[in-house]
């Protein structure tokens, strides 16, 4: 038997101290590395599960599009949700560290907003305006992913209702604060006031997911992550501009986006195709009529005034070209 190379000899060492405490030897550790197979891409990734799960409802060809690329959102949100828990269970206070993860999600977001060009020009709009009957009453809408990164993102005062929220600005109600959430208006008839099923679907299935977790950021969302950093951190200029990029990127760029999908495949000779779930989207996209903005300590009084207006405006101009 040829002798131990002293490198391996050391790492055994280390080991067998990592498994002490757990009830087993090391030995039968490496029982189980012995045994175990190799370990192949497709498997670590769940490459053919993953590939199974695009199923379309219809024969239209491009509703495959439509269902890979949401799938593709949805994994990207949750890596934006994984680097938010990361800022909030941070103990060190360093501006640093809070860059770095901020830095992260911004890339998330400009990979999202960059790549919507897929639904925009990526789809027939005639395949696209039948396929989605098929879909009712389900919508993009109900991605709890995005509301949830919202939660994380800033205290439910600064998410309630425009018309709301001066007066809520300093209730700590969890329970009626979620009630007056802005985009619960989104798929509400206005008249009314009868929510859409789609609304009432996605309230049943996630309400109390979203309450627990408002309850246990309380206080320590990436807002007061922020505001609780020492002085001289907080007033780093490239974590502030960091903060404010994730403000226009969340709650801007994001929402125009869906806005020009909105008007290529649902406006037609301005009158307004009401979009799948029932949900009214040219009250509920535009960013100048939520004016949602997860840091407003960051903006002057003007800024947040005219919140998204400029860009509303340059779509507006830009769609009515391609129109």
């Amino acid at each position: 038997m040829s002798n131990i190379d002293p490198e391996i000899a050391k790492k055994i060492i280390q080991l067998e101290k990592k498994f002490k405490n757990s009830g087993q030897d090391m030995g039968s550790y490496l029982d189980g590395l012995l045994h175990e197979r190799y370990l192949t891409y497709w498997d670590y990734i769940h490459l053919d599960t993953l590939l199974s799960l695009q199923i379309p409802k219809t024969h239209f060809p491009d509703e495959e599009i439509f269902i890979g690329y949401h799938q593709i959102t949805e994994l990207y949100f949750k890596l934006i949700i994984h680097e938010q828990k990361q800022i909030i269970d941070d103990k060190g206070q360093k501006a640093e560290f809070f860059i770095e993860k901020i830095t992260r999600i911004n890339r998330y977001f400009r990979i999202l907003i960059d790549s919507f060009d897929v639904m925009i020009r990526g789809m027939e709009r005639e395949q696209f305006l039948k396929f989605r009957m098929s879909l009712l009453p389900a919508s993009g809408f109900q991605s709890a992913q995005f509301r949830m990164i919202e939660v994380y993102a800033t205290p439910l005062n600064n998410l309630v209702h425009p018309s709301l929220r001066k007066d809520l600005e300093t209730s700590e109600d969890i329970e009626n604060l979620y009630e007056q959430l802005y985009w619960k208006r989104g798929a509400t008839d206005l008249k009314t006031k009868e929510k859409t099923l789609t609304l009432k679907q996605f309230e049943y299935r996630y309400t109390p997911r979203f309450i627990r977790i408002a309850n246990e950021v309380k206080g320590q969302t990436i807002f007061h992550k922020y505001e609780e950093l020492p002085k001289s951190e907080k007033q780093n200029k490239k974590l502030i501009e960091a903060l404010k990029n994730l403000d226009l990127n969340a709650n801007v760029n994001w929402n125009l986006m869906h806005m020009g999908a909105a008007y290529r495949y649902l406006d037609k000779e301005g009158s307004a195709i009401q979009a799948t779930g029932g949900t009214n989207w040219k009250q509920f996209l535009p960013p100048s009529f939520q004016k949602i903005v997860f840091f407003p300590s960051l903006w002057t009084e003007e800024e947040l005034d005219n919140w998204g207006q400029e860009w509303v405006e340059h779509l507006f101009n830009t769609e009515k070209i391609k129109h």
